[in-house]
């Protein structure tokens, strides 16, 4: 697998839910080559220095600020842990805990102190479609692989799967002319390859279990539509590579995948966007982040798109959801639109985090709301 720990629903939710005097969010950017890598650690630092100028300038107890120093300073010290990255790192740490997320987005460094994690770059990591499988499938090979943007393709061994049709269904060839029932000529061969696709999926099964990752599948007829008769793998992807992957390196695969992730990505915004202006004319989207605060508060939002660039500092009340904003940021406030985006998850809505030219208007966020409010 690649070096990327992308948060399930469970810890997104954890963090989301975090609440303490002392919650310090870094982003910043890394690289898979080690040997950039020491630019990362540098900043790191930087960034923790400015984290407890702003936690002393708060007032918080030199007590709750030296954990949170002492377990960001042994991070950076872990050459272990340096050795081994993506395009960014998240780092969310409370004076008992540290987490980490090796993220394929490629993210500006920042600080974020409050009494909450700050997430919205983390939730594009998860909202947007970077991360996907091809699986390359020809009589004479089987390949999964693993992609995500801007980043090497990796090749997965998976345990049980076939290593050709002719070995899947026990012959030397599956273009044989010897009869056996219905197994002879074109006919027998699209058997033989039904029961070759048919391991295929089950050797499948159990290292996409639980996943929701797309698999986009390289294949040329009849083996292409064959094995989407017999899938069973939900996020199997409708548009395919329709070639022969015979030859075609993983590199060049994700490659062709890639533009397949892109119009998914766009028509789903799309389709966003349209929405968006349907439910306006019904009283039931807004722009508006007081609006949109009170609605998620009340769980009252559907669908939120936010600005994953801009931070909006301020608070928003736990009880009606009005909203004070501040001049500047500091460690008594925190991204407005970015609790309003936990609010939102908490209430079982969908966010995805973009950027400001694919939300309506081009504003801070976009919502779209389950009942007019």
């Amino acid at each position: 697998m690649l070096y990327v720990d992308i948060p399930t629903q469970p810890e997104l939710m954890r963090l989301v839910g975090a609440r303490g005097a002392a919650h310090v969010s870094f982003y910043l950017a890394t690289s898979p080559e080690t040997d950039k890598i020491q630019t990362s650690r540098i900043e790191l630092g930087n960034l923790l220095r400015k984290a407890e100028a702003q936690l002393e300038a708060a007032g918080v107890a030199k007590r709750t600020i030296w954990p949170i120093g002492e377990q960001v300073n042994d991070l950076i010290d872990d050459d272990e842990f340096w050795k081994f990255q993506a395009n960014g790192l998240a780092v969310f740490v409370t004076p008992e805990s540290l987490a980490t997320y090796r993220l394929p987005t490629h993210l500006e460094s920042a600080v974020q102190v409050s009494d909450r994690f700050h997430l919205k770059p983390l939730i594009r990591a998860v909202s947007v479609p970077q991360h996907a499988f091809v699986l390359a499938l020809a009589e004479n090979e089987v390949r999964l692989i693993e992609f995500f943007s801007d980043m090497p393709a990796q090749e997965i061994r998976v345990p049980g799967m076939p290593r050709d049709a002719a070995s899947a269904v026990g012959t030397a060839n599956i273009n044989s002319r010897s009869a056996s029932g219905r197994i002879q000529g074109g006919e027998g061969q699209k058997v033989r390859l039904r029961q070759f696709a048919r391991k295929v999926d089950a050797a499948l099964r159990p290292v996409l279990s639980g996943r929701h990752e797309p698999l986009i599948l390289a294949a040329a007829d009849p083996l292409l539509s064959i094995f989407r008769s017999v899938n069973s793998y939900s996020d199997l992807v409708e548009e395919a590579i329709d070639r022969s992957p015979a030859r075609v390196g993983s590199d060049e695969l994700a490659a062709l995948a890639r533009p397949i992730m892109d119009a998914r990505h766009a028509a789903r915004l799309a389709r966003l966007r349209d929405l968006f202006g349907a439910r306006s004319s019904e009283g039931r989207a807004t722009q508006d982040i007081a609006q949109a605060a009170r609605a998620a508060t009340f769980g009252a939002v559907d669908t939120l798109l936010v600005d994953i660039d801009e931070v909006i500092p301020g608070t928003v009340d736990d009880t009606t959801g009005a909203v004070s904003f501040a001049d500047s940021p500091d460690a008594a406030t925190y991204g407005v639109v970015d609790e309003i985006a936990g609010r939102v998850l908490a209430n079982g809505g969908r966010v995805y985090g973009v950027r400001s030219a694919d939300i309506p208007g081009g504003g801070a966020l976009a919502a779209i709301l389950r009942y007019a409010v």
